[in-house]
Order: structure tokens, then C-alpha cells, then sequence
């Protein structure tokens, strides 16, 4: 998206603010600034990293970060309810943090510019503190994590939000992070990769493409409702902007209460057999996978790779190092339907239980897949409403927005999330994993872990851009 669709925004330097013209600037500079070089390797090539001569499984010789291993999967789902497949097991649990400080009573994010070696361009805009505890804990012998101070037990901060999130469930399994949203009072010393944005900057920056990188999307997602400046509403105002504000608000009917939802999705899960089984990555030759030297890959040309690469970054703890990444083989799709039951904005989500899942099932988009992997299969077998949100007309679209995931575990891994009102007599499936669920009611599932996948926390951040344009 262009960047000229903003205006400036006026602040005091003195402050700690920027304008968004400054922003760029800013950003540009910290692009300038660093060095960064990515290049594929050979698995021989990697350093510190090699195949378990036991278990086959792709190991760091610390026994810490992470391991690509094999998963044995079974399901009571018509299709396809076996297979195998490769998975990043990450047992620790990370900090992603986002540190708040009021400037002249408006609250401000202090953010960062980052570097992942999976990103598509290089630096994008993470959390203040975004590391593993392999990272923060220093394994790989480099310097400090900046600000995690402010996010440890007994810090002068106030803590604003503490909860477990889970990650991709389809390419991680179990994997959850800690989000943390903390306000402090003090002076904060300001590193060159960092700046402090306002709740309304960044939601600017949340409709740019591959700008806001996962881990701040997650937290963004989390941010309390306080925090946000009061938006001046008009009960008579039929825009989807303003739509988007009352579902949020949780003044207005829903079709369903938040306990008949709770229940909706224990019976999910109560009904879903999901069985996991690790195994080493050797035994996926039956399912199709293959490791040769330069990457494991499916024969079918689907799914994703996992490769190697050597990585130099100068504004990283390390400057230099190797490691595995899991390389998606095409764009992916989070599409959003949403519609206005009763005068209340609802969104159309799904229960959806993926090979890694801790908890069975989670909430996620109305379609949530990679279209390309389905292009050969049978109609019976496509997506639920794939094909709805493909055909959808451009004036119905009220979000459209490129966003990278992990770049610290996934090589350009990309999703278009979109947000489709869909038309008046638009009629549901029969399918019993939908439901309809305001704003507020997803929303106030935040605080609890496994209930909403990273990618609908995505999505939530990104709608609640949309009131910007008021």
C-alpha cells in the first residue's frame, strides 16, 4: 500500500513522538544503517546444527531454541485424517513485550526496528522486546536483550496485559509465547533501532504491507481498550468504520452469548480427536517427505520446505549465524467474513484444529489455508467458503493487507488477510464449525491462552486500523 494515503502527524520532538513523515524517514535511515545478507546453504554448511544420528531429527548441538522433528498425525475428519509431516518443536516459552509511556497524557508503544532472517524485506516493525529464552538467557553467547528489564518479575512497570498466546499451529507444535503489554513512568533511554509510536500511528502502519511483523501484531491484538484515545461515535452513522466500533464496544445484541460460544467450541474440541505422535524426520518417507542436502521437501511440490541458511545482521545480539527456516510454497489465505446481524457487526469464525494445536481447536478466520494446495482437490474438499472469499467484489472488501509471519522461524512466509462485508441474504452452511461472534466477545477471549490463533489476532489488530479513517 502507499504510503502518501497519510497525513503527517503533528508531535514535539521533545516528547518522544514522531510525525509519520518523520517515521519514514526513520525507518529508512535504520534500513540504511544496518547491513543484512541471507543466503541459502546446504545442511553440511550449517554450524552448530546437524541431523541426530539416533533420532534423524534436525538439532542444535546446545539441545536449546528449537528442533525440526517428525509428527504423526491422526484425526476423526472425513479427509485426509492421517499424515505425517515435519514440525518446529520449540518448547521454550519467548517474551514478545510491548512497552507503554504516556507523552503529554497520550499513551506511546516504544517499537523496533528488526531484522529476521525470513523477512521478506529485511527489517520490519517488532515489539520492544521480542526473544526467545535460548536469546534472553544469552545461550548464543551475544549481547543483552535491550529493555527486558521492563518486562521481568518485580519491575517498576505496570503490567497491562500477561497471557500465554499459541503460534502457527500447523508448523509449530505447542508453541506458545508470553505477550506482555507494560506501562512505566520513567525515563527511558532511547536506542537508535526504537522509537515511540502512538495507538493511532501504528494502526496506520498496521494497513501497510509487510510494515508490522507478527509478534507486534499479537500484542497489538492484546492491547487493553483503555489505552485507546475515545472515538467519537454517531448512532446514526451506517459506515463500516463505524459498525467496526460498536461491535468493539459490546453495547449492541449478539447472536450468540459468550458462554453459548464457550460451549460451541468445548464441544469442538470435546468432539474432535486430534492424536500426536512425534517421530524421527526419516520416517516421513512414506508421507511423502524427502531430506536431501539442500532442503526436505514434499514430492508433491506442496505444503513447504525446510532449508538452511547463513545469515549476517548488523544490528542482531549475533552478527552472524546459521540456522534452519521453514519455507512456505505459496502465499497463504486469512479471510474474514463479517456481516450485520440485527444492526451488530459479526464476524463468521471457525474452530479449527491444526496438526501442532495444544488445545484441539482454536478460533480462527473464516477461511485460514494455502489456496495453492488445494487447486487439484475434489469440490467436497475445498475450504469452507474458500471460494466465496475469491470471488468476493472488490466493494465489498473492507480490508486487504499482505502481512509476514515469524521471519525468526519461516522464510517469506506471507498471508493476505482480508475482511469481506458479505451481502444482506448471505447464508451459512451447514457446517457446525462456524459461528457468528461480535468484536468484544473475540476480543474479551484475549486474556485466555489457546482460544484465538496468531492469525485471527492478526486479523483483530488490523480491523481495529479501519477506525482511522474516521
Amino acid at each position: 500500500m502507499d504510503t502518501t494515503w497519510y497525513e503527517p502527524l503533528t508531535a514535539s520532538a521533545e516528547n518522544g513522538a514522531m510525525s509519520m513523515s518523520d517515521f519514514h524517514s526513520w525507518f529508512n535511515a535504520r534500513t540504511r544503517a544496518n547491513s543484512f545478507q541471507v543466503e541459502q546453504i546446504p545442511f553440511a554448511e550449517l554450524r552448530g546444527w546437524d541431523f541426530d544420528p539416533e533420532t534423524g531429527n534436525l538439532v542444535h548441538e546446545t539441545g536449546r531454541f528449537f528442533s525440526i522433528e517428525g509428527l504423526r498425525v491422526r484425526t476423526n475428519r472425513p479427509w485426509m485424517s492421517e499424515w505425517g509431516q515435519p514440525i518446529i518443536v520449540q518448547p521454550e516459552i519467548g517474551v514478545l513485550g510491548i512497552l507503554v509511556k504516556r507523552f503529554d497524557g497520550v499513551p506511546h508503544c516504544l517499537m523496533q526496528a528488526k531484522m529476521e532472517p525470513g523477512n521478506i524485506n529485511g527489517l520490519q516493525i517488532s515489539p520492544t522486546v521480542q526473544a526467545t529464552r535460548s536469546n534472553y538467557m544469552r545461550v548464543h553467547g551475544g549481547a543483552d536483550t535491550k529493555y527486558l528489564d521492563y518486562f521481568r518479575p518485580g519491575s517498576r512497570g505496570r503490567v497491562l496485559f500477561d497471557g500465554l498466546q499459541s503460534e502457527q499451529g500447523s508448523w509449530f507444535l505447542h508453541k506458545r509465547n508470553r505477550n506482555l503489554v507494560v506501562e512505566t513512568d520513567d525515563d527511558v533511554p532511547l536506542d537508535e533501532d526504537f522509537c515511540w509510536l502512538t495507538l493511532d500511528q501504528i494502526r496506520r502502519l498496521l494497513l501497510l504491507d509487510h510494515m508490522m511483523n507478527m509478534d507486534s501484531r499479537t500484542v497489538l491484538s492484546c492491547i487493553p481498550p483503555s489505552l485507546s484515545e475515545p472515538s467519537k461515535q454517531d448512532a446514526g452513522d451506517d459506515s463500516f468504520t463505524h459498525a467496526v466500533l460498536r461491535s468493539s464496544a459490546g453495547r449492541s445484541r449478539a447472536v450468540h452469548d459468550t458462554g453459548e460460544i464457550l460451549s460451541w467450541l468445548t464441544e469442538v474440541r470435546a468432539q474432535q480427536e486430534l492424536v500426536q505422535r512425534r517421530v524421527s524426520l526419516k520416517h516421513l518417507t512414506e508421507d511423502g517427505w524427502r531430506v536431501g542436502p539442500d532442503s526436505i521437501n514434499h514430492r508433491d511440490g506442496k505444503y513447504f520446505d525446510i532449508i538452511a541458511v547463513a545469515v549476517q545482521a548488523s544490528n542482531r545480539e549475533v552478527t552472524a549465524w546459521t540456522q534452519p527456516l521453514l519455507a512456505p510454497r505459496q502465499p497463504g489465505l486469512l479471510a474474514l467474513l463479517v456481516k450485520r446481524i440485527g444492526g451488530t457487526l459479526h464476524a463468521l469464525v471457525q474452530a479449527r484444529s491444526d496438526a501442532g494445536m495444544l488445545n484441539i481447536a482454536e478460533l480462527t478466520a473464516t477461511v485460514h489455508c494455502q489456496p495453492g494446495n488445494y487447486a487439484d482437490v475434489p469440490m467436497e474438499h475445498r475450504p469452507t467458503y474458500l471460494d466465496h472469499a475469491l470471488a468476493a467484489p472488490a466493494h465489498r472488501v473492507r480490508l486487504d493487507v499482505l502481512h509476514s509471519e515469524e521471519g525468526g522461524r519461516f522464510h517469506h512466509a506471507q498471508n493476505r488477510y482480508l475482511v469481506i462485508e458479505v451481502e444482506d441474504d448471505f447464508t451459512e452452511s451447514d457446517d457446525d464449525r462456524y459461528r457468528w461472534a461480535t468484536l468484544h466477545q473475540l476480543t474479551s477471549l484475549l486474556p485466555h491462552s489457546n482460544y484465538l490463533t496468531v492469525e485471527l489476532r492478526s486479523l483483530m489488530a488490523s480491523m481495529r486500523s479501519l477506525t482511522q479513517r474516521l
